[in-house]
């Protein structure tokens, strides 16, 4: 059997898509199970990122650029997303850190 470059792009494309599928899934449960908020903040990071991946890896295998704007502006987006998430997490952390010493001095 003879392989040309589109049909061994054609497979490499759908396994890069498939181990995508997979590690996004795997993700996931580390989102839903993770036992601080730390681990699923990093986690959505990983999706998000695995995401921005799919959609380039997608981009190559439909041959159509547009998803790869698309998986720039969600980049952007899930960039944000993530600071947001972190900012959060360190102001709550530091006011219940607070309140732990106000109790204590009472």
């Amino acid at each position: 059997m003879i392989f040309d470059g589109h049909t061994i792009l054609q497979l490499t494309s759908r396994l890069t898509l498939t181990m995508l599928i997979v590690s996004i899934a795997l993700a996931f449960i580390r989102l839903v199970r993770g036992p601080q908020a730390a681990d699923r903040i990093v986690s959505l990071d990983l999706i998000s990122v695995l995401i921005v991946a799919f959609l380039g890896a997608y981009a190559v295998y439909a041959g159509d650029t547009t998803f790869l704007d698309l998986a720039i502006a969600y980049a952007l987006i899930a960039f944000l997303g993530t600071v947001a998430l972190a900012r959060f997490l360190i102001r709550s952390h530091r006011r219940s850190g607070e309140k732990r010493t106000k109790r204590k001095a009472s």
